[in-house]
C-alpha cells in the first residue's frame, strides 16, 4: 500500500505538491506573452537554399542521439518505459525544431516545444521510477506526458508562457532534488548533473544570441550554440544509460 510505503508517500507528496505550486503560480501572478522579438535570431544565413541553416543543421545531434539512444535501451529489457520516451523525444526534437527554424513564428514553434516537454516529462518520470518508486511509473508517466503537452498547448491557445515554463524548469529542478534525497538503484547518476549543467550554458548562450555571433566573429550565434550544448546534455543522459551498473 502507498501509505505503508515511505518513498511511495514522499512521491505522493512531491506530484501534488508540485501540481499545487503551479495552480498557485498561475493565480497569483499575471500572463506573461510571448515575445516575438524571440523569433528574431541573429544568424539568418541561407546556406544551400536553406534559410537559418546554421540553426537548422544544428539540430542533428538531437536526432543521433536519440536514435541511439533508443536502440541502446531495446537492448536492456529492464529499461523503464520512461527512458524509451525520453529518447523518442530527443528524436523529433531534431524535426520539430528544424521545421521552426524554417519558419520561426509562434505558430511552427507550438512543434519544437512539444516533442522538448515529452523530453523533460519523461526524464522527470524516469528519475521518479528509478529513485522512488517504480510502481507507480505506468501512472507518472501519462500523467507527466499530458501535463507537458498542456503547457504547450495552454501557451499556444492563451498567449501565456508560465505553465509551460514551470513545467520545464521543475522538471530540470526535479534532478538535483530525487537525486538528493533518494539514493540511485544505479551507478553513474553523476552523469545527470552534468547534463543539467550543459542545459543551463545552453540556455544563457540562448539569451546571449547576438552577443556570441559578434564575439565569434560572425561564425556561430548563441542559438547555434544553444543547440549543441542542450545535445551535449542529452548525451550525458546517454552516457549514464551506457555505463551505469545496478548498485
Amino acid at each position: 500500500m502507498l501509505s505503508n510505503n515511505p518513498k511511495q508517500k514522499h512521491l505522493l507528496l512531491l506530484s501534488t505538491s508540485f501540481c499545487l505550486i503551479i495552480l498557485a503560480i498561475l493565480i497569483a501572478t499575471d500572463p506573461v506573452p510571448q515575445d516575438l522579438v524571440y523569433h528574431l535570431l541573429i544568424d539568418q544565413r541561407q546556406w544551400f537554399t536553406v534559410p537559418n541553416f546554421a540553426n537548422i543543421i544544428s539540430n542533428l545531434p538531437f536526432a543521433t542521439i536519440g536514435l541511439s539512444g533508443f536502440f541502446l535501451t531495446l537492448k536492456n529489457k529492464e529499461t523503464s518505459t520512461s527512458w524509451y520516451l525520453f529518447f523518442i523525444g530527443l528524436f523529433l526534437v531534431a524535426f520539430g525544431s528544424s521545421y521552426y527554424h524554417l519558419h520561426p513564428n509562434n505558430q511552427t514553434l507550438i512543434w519544437d516545444r512539444l516533442p522538448m516537454t515529452i523530453c523533460f516529462m519523461s526524464l522527470f518520470s524516469a528519475l521518479c521510477a528509478e529513485n522512488i518508486s517504480s510502481r507507480y511509473e505506468t501512472v507518472i508517466l501519462p500523467v507527466a506526458i499530458f501535463l507537458g503537452l498542456s503547457s504547450v498547448i495552454y501557451w499556444h491557445y492563451t498567449n501565456d508562457l508560465r505553465f509551460y515554463a514551470l513545467i520545464q524548469f521543475g522538471a530540470l529542478l526535479s534532478i538535483p532534488l530525487i537525486l538528493s534525497f533518494y539514493k540511485s538503484q544505479y551507478s553513474h547518476h553523476h552523469y545527470l548533473l552534468y547534463g543539467l549543467l550543459f542545459y543551463i550554458l545552453a540556455k544563457v548562450f540562448e539569451l546571449n544570441d547576438s552577443l556570441t555571433f559578434e564575439l565569434t566573429d560572425h561564425l556561430l550565434s548563441g542559438h547555434t550554440i544553444k543547440h549543441l550544448l542542450a545535445a551535449a546534455a542529452t548525451y550525458c543522459v546517454y552516457l549514464m544509460l551506457k555505463k551505469r551498473l545496478p548498485t
